[in-house]
């Protein structure tokens, strides 16, 4: 016997009536290169989405149709994730930090009919374009006073393309299950590959982000969205925020800059904000440089990449400001876990809560997650037993867009392998202990990379580490230790290893420590092991004590 509930649809459409009707002063502030900051409400927001969704009908973008976008967090972008996805189309984001080589095969893999380009990229967009199969043309996200010069043959500018639309368009009837948005990995392994969200799976993940456990996102609050809409759907904030009503604040293309950053916190009173470490380390020291504060702010989510203990410390410490860890997936919308305080985990003496804290973070209702050996058995969760990580659930991908028949299998009876190794402790907290292909094995016994680069970015001195395995001739693997270290430091590696051997296993200590100017990043903020180990890959290990 079914219920006898009404069966309406879950769509985006669905958020953006609401936010229009619930919260029309509700204000969208972004960072754009030629105005420098630009205000709109929600209301005259999703006016120009519906005169945009208009343009979109004249280009000849249809349902089922793919529009790729090149384009930093702001307003523009905000509403060409709306008019896509609502009208039918599917929102591409293509991440712009991506090699160029990337960028086109993404582009014509995923049969972009159009894409809408912020002015900056007009360079890459003309030298790709000769090799590009599937677009049509471009619109740059700006008037027609500042739409750059191009040899691309059909080009429009965003504001006059919109111009003369209706402020009315009938939104299409869609099924739940419609893809609503195309986002491709970073392509560690092989070529990038898509991942394909529907409506469905975007409403429910938007709800989850809302749950006071998870970001906590409520009407009161400014959000300061620093992870890009290029990546992973910006964890959600684009739909979370007009969700509940919160004021959305983008970044636009000073995303990385500390200085503006600070400046939004205090004209905005941003309440809570989202991104990756890199970012926040640099807000940091820019924060203790200045002697500025961070105005209104009360939170702050992490992910992307461990988060330094020392960096949880410092905010709460001196500008008091919970900074709570976050693990996901561009496979998973991105959420996973969040680490958010259980009432039994702040029973515990306050000495050992920060060992919790600096965990990923604990599930979140939509996602099952378990740890499996090599034998796919499900281990315990007792915080020791380290395996594979598998997830499942209504926001995690079930396959990849149009995969390459090359393609190793990801889902496995059903769950989907993430390809980290972590633990589960019996407080539910998950732990990521390294990638799969990052792990060190070492005389047979498991180094984790990431818990020595966390024990490292401990120490005071240290900006940024990174570990890789180097090949021993009795070991087998033994790890190299790459240091950034702070502006005027005499760290020295004598000094650092007499450090790490009361943070982590004696025979963990690496023989060779490196101090490096600058450690790369791949294009979502990731320490770059590739490029790591292409460097580094072959750096002699002196002789080392058994383990």
């Amino acid at each position: 016997m079914h219920g006898l509930m009404m069966a309406d649809q879950l769509l985006v459409t669905n958020i953006m009536r609401f936010a229009e009707r619930n919260f029309p002063d509700t204000e969208i502030v972004s960072v754009i290169g030629e105005d420098g900051v630009h205000r709109c409400t929600y209301a005259e927001t999703f006016s120009r989405t519906r005169r945009l969704a208009n343009a979109l009908r004249e280009l000849g973008v249809h349902q089922g149709h793919r529009v790729g976008t090149l384009a930093w967090n702001d307003f523009r972008h905000f509403e060409i994730y709306y008019a896509t996805s609502c009208s039918g189309a599917i929102c591409h984001t293509v991440n712009p930090r991506l090699f160029s080589e990337q960028i086109a095969y993404i582009v014509d893999h995923a049969q972009d009919q159009w894409i809408f380009a912020d002015p900056m990229f007009a360079g890459l967009l003309d030298a790709l374009w000769p090799t590009l199969k599937s677009p049509q043309g471009v619109v740059f996200l700006t008037d027609a006073a500042h739409v750059p010069e191009t040899g691309i043959p059909r080009v429009h500018d965003y504001e006059s393309l919109i111009a003369g639309q209706q402020d009315s368009f009938d939104w299409p009837d869609l099924d739940e299950r419609c893809a609503s948005a195309l986002c491709y990995t970073s392509g560690t392994t092989g070529h990038p590959k898509g991942v394909l969200y529907d409506h469905r799976s975007t409403i429910i993940h938007a709800y989850a982000a809302c749950m006071p456990d998870v970001m906590g996102l409520a009407n009161r609050d400014s959000v300061l969205a620093v992870v890009p809409m290029f990546h992973a759907n910006a964890w959600s904030l684009p739909y979370a925020c007009p969700m509940v009503g919160a004021k959305l604040v983008l970044p636009g293309p000073a995303m990385g800059d500390p200085a503006t950053l600070a400046d939004l916190l205090d004209s905005e009173s941003v309440t809570a904000t989202m991104g990756v470490p890199t970012v926040w380390l640099g807000l940091l020291a820019y924060l203790r440089e200045s002697g500025r504060r961070p105005g209104a702010l009360e939170r702050m989510v992490v992910g992307g990449a461990a988060c330094p203990r020392s960096l949880m410390d410092a905010f709460r410490e001196e500008y008091g400001v919970n900074v709570h860890h976050s693990w996901g997936m561009t496979e998973m919308s991105p959420l996973g876990v969040i680490n958010s305080p259980t009432r039994s985990v702040l029973a515990l003496p306050p000495e050992e809560q920060p060992d919790i804290r600096v965990k990923q973070g604990r599930g979140v209702f939509g996602v099952e997650m378990r740890i499996v050996d090599e034998s796919s058995h499900e281990l315990p969760w007792d915080g020791v037993s380290s395996g594979a990580l598998q997830v499942r659930g209504p926001w995690v991908c079930g396959q990849y867009f149009q995969p390459d028949e090359a393609d190793p299998a990801h889902l496995q009876d059903g769950w989907f392998d993430t390809g980290d190794i972590a633990t589960i402790d019996p407080f539910g907290f998950m732990q990521i202990t390294d990638r799969a292909k990052d792990v060190i094995k070492s005389g047979g016994e498991w180094i984790s990379s990431i818990e020595l680069e966390n024990a490292t970015m401990g120490h005071p001195e240290v900006v940024e580490a990174a570990v890789i395995a180097v090949p021993h001739p009795k070991w087998s693997e033994r790890p190299l230790l790459l240091v950034v270290s702070g502006e005027g430091s005499e760290l020295t590696k004598d000094a650092l290893l007499l450090w790490l051997e009361q943070k982590v296993a004696r025979w963990w200590l690496p023989e060779e420590v490196l101090f490096i100017d600058e450690i790369p990043h791949t294009a979502t903020g990731k320490i770059a092991k590739t490029k790591l180990r292409e460097r580094y890959g072959r750096h002699p290990s002196p002789g080392v004590s058994a383990p």
